[in-house]
C-alpha cells in the first residue's frame, strides 16, 4: 500500500527532499557494457535505439529497487563526443545527436511513470573544453543539450562527472536558465579536482553557483566519497551555504586510488575485470546510513552499483522514508532467512541475524592473489605450509 501510495503523490525532487532522504539511482552504462549493450571505450548510450528493452529493464530494476529517480539514459552523449569518438566512428553515425537524447527521454517517462518516479537529465563534461577552446564554444554545447531536455520536459537536471571546476561553473550557469531544479557534482576525491583546486573550494565554488544540490559521484568507492563528504559539509557549513548535498559512489571497493586523481579508471582491472571488488548489499547499506547522518540526502550509486545495492539504500532509510520500495514484496532485507517463524536453531544455522551480516568480511576466494592491484601495493606473497 505504501509504495502505491508513493505512485500517487510524485512531487518534484526539491520537494521530495524537504521531506527526507531521496533515493538515486545507479549504474547505467557500465551496467549495460557487462549486459553485452554498450561498447566499452566508446561508452556510448546507442543502446537506447539499437536496444530499449534491455535499457527499459534496467531502468525498470533501478525504479523496482526503490530509486525515487532515474536519469534519461544518454549520460557522455554530445556531438562533440559522437563525432570525436573514433573507435567506431561509422557505426555511430546512424543516429543523431536528437535521436538518442528523444528515445532516452520517451523511455525513462515510459519507465518512470510506473512507479511514480522522477526523470533527471544527465549533463556531463563536453569536448570543447577538453580540447582547450574558448568558454563560448563550451557555452553553446551545454545550451544545445540543455534545449534538447527542455524539449522532452524533463523533471530537472544533474551535472555530473566533472573533473574541472570551472567547466562545472559553466554548465550550471547554463542549466540555471532553464528554471528547473539542478544538481551538481564532480568526480573528486581527497586531492581535489585535476587542478589541484581543493575539495573545500569546490564545494563552496559548486554551492554559490546557485544549484540546489551539490555533491560528488563516481571515481571513489564508499568508504573514500564519505571521507570527501565530510569534508565538503564542513567547507559549506562553514561558509553559511545550505544546498542539498548528495553522494553517489562506485560499486567497487578501491581503497589504493584513494589519494589518485583518476580514482578507479587508474585500477589494472579497469573496466572488465572489477567483479571481485564489488560492494555487496549491506555494506552500501551501512554506506546509505552513515552518509545520512552526515547530512547527505540524495543517496544513489555511480558505476558498479546495481538494483540491489540501489534496494539497500532504499531499505536502510525505509524508516525516514517512511516507504519500502515494492521489490520488498519477494526480496525483503533477509529474504527466507529473517522468517520469524523458523527455530531459534534454523535462525543461527541459516544465518537470519542482520547482525551476522552487517558484519562479514566478505572473501575474494583467490587464495594466492594480492589483496590490492598491482601498482599501488606491493602485492602479498603466500606461502603454502
Amino acid at each position: 500500500w505504501s509504495w502505491l501510495q508513493k505512485m500517487t503523490e510524485t512531487s518534484g525532487i526539491l520537494q521530495k527532499l524537504s521531506k527526507g532522504p531521496v533515493v538515486g539511482d545507479g549504474s547505467v552504462l557500465l551496467t549495460l557494457e557487462k549486459r553485452g549493450y554498450c561498447r566499452a571505450g566508446a561508452w556510448t548510450p546507442e543502446a537506447v535505439i539499437k536496444y530499449p528493452e534491455a535499457v527499459r529493464q534496467l531502468l525498470r530494476e533501478f525504479v523496482r529497487a526503490g530509486a525515487d529517480a532515474i536519469q534519461a539514459p544518454c549520460f557522455n552523449f554530445t556531438e562533440g563526443s559522437w563525432k570525436t569518438n573514433k573507435q567506431n566512428e561509422r557505426k555511430q553515425q546512424q543516429y543523431s545527436v536528437e535521436e538518442i537524447n528523444k528515445a532516452a527521454c520517451i523511455m525513462a517517462k515510459e519507465v518512470a511513470s510506473e512507479g511514480g518516479a522522477l526523470v533527471y537529465a544527465s549533463i556531463g563534461p563536453v569536448s570543447s573544453f577538453v580540447r582547450g577552446e574558448n568558454e563560448k564554444e563550451t557555452k553553446q554545447s551545454f545550451e544545445k543539450l540543455l534545449k534538447l531536455y527542455l524539449k522532452h520536459k524533463v523533471d530537472y537536471f544533474v551535472a555530473e562527472y566533472f573533473a574541472h571546476i570551472e567547466e562545472l561553473e559553466i554548465c550550471v550557469e547554463v542549466l540555471k536558465r532553464g528554471n528547473l531544479p539542478v544538481a551538481c557534482t564532480m568526480r573528486i576525491g581527497p586531492t581535489g579536482d585535476l587542478n589541484g583546486v581543493s575539495v573545500e573550494e569546490c564545494a563552496i565554488r559548486m554551492a554559490k553557483t546557485g544549484a540546489d544540490i551539490i555533491g560528488i559521484n563516481c571515481l571513489y568507492d564508499p568508504v573514500v566519497a564519505l571521507k570527501t563528504m565530510q569534508r565538503i559539509k564542513s567547507a559549506v557549513d562553514k561558509a553559511g551555504l545550505s544546498p542539498y548535498l548528495m553522494c553517489q559512489p562506485l560499486g567497487w571497493m578501491c581503497p589504493e586510488v584513494e589519494h589518485h586523481k583518476m580514482g578507479h579508471l587508474a585500477l589494472h582491472e579497469f573496466p572488465f575485470a572489477l567483479d571481485s571488488r564489488s560492494v555487496n548489499r549491506f555494506e552500501f547499506g551501512q554506506f546509505a546510513r552513515k552518509a545520512f547522518e552526515l547530512g547527505v540526502k540524495y543517496i544513489g550509486g555511480c558505476c558498479g552499483t546495481e538494483p540491489h545495492h540501489i534496494r539497500a539504500i532504499a531499505q536502510e532509510l525505509q524508516p525516514e522514508r517512511g516507504i519500502d520500495p515494492p521489490v520488498n514484496d519477494m526480496c525483503p532485507q533477509l529474504g527466507f532467512f529473517a522468517d520469524a517463524s523458523l527455530s531459534n536453531y534454523k535462525k543461527k544455522y541459516c544465518r537470519s541475524e542482520a547482525d551476522y551480516w552487517k558484519k562479514l568480511v566478505p572473501g575474494t576466494g583467490r587464495m594466492f592473489g594480492p589483496p590490492l592491484s598491482y601498482g599501488f601495493q606491493k602485492p602479498t606473497v603466500w606461502v603454502k605450509s
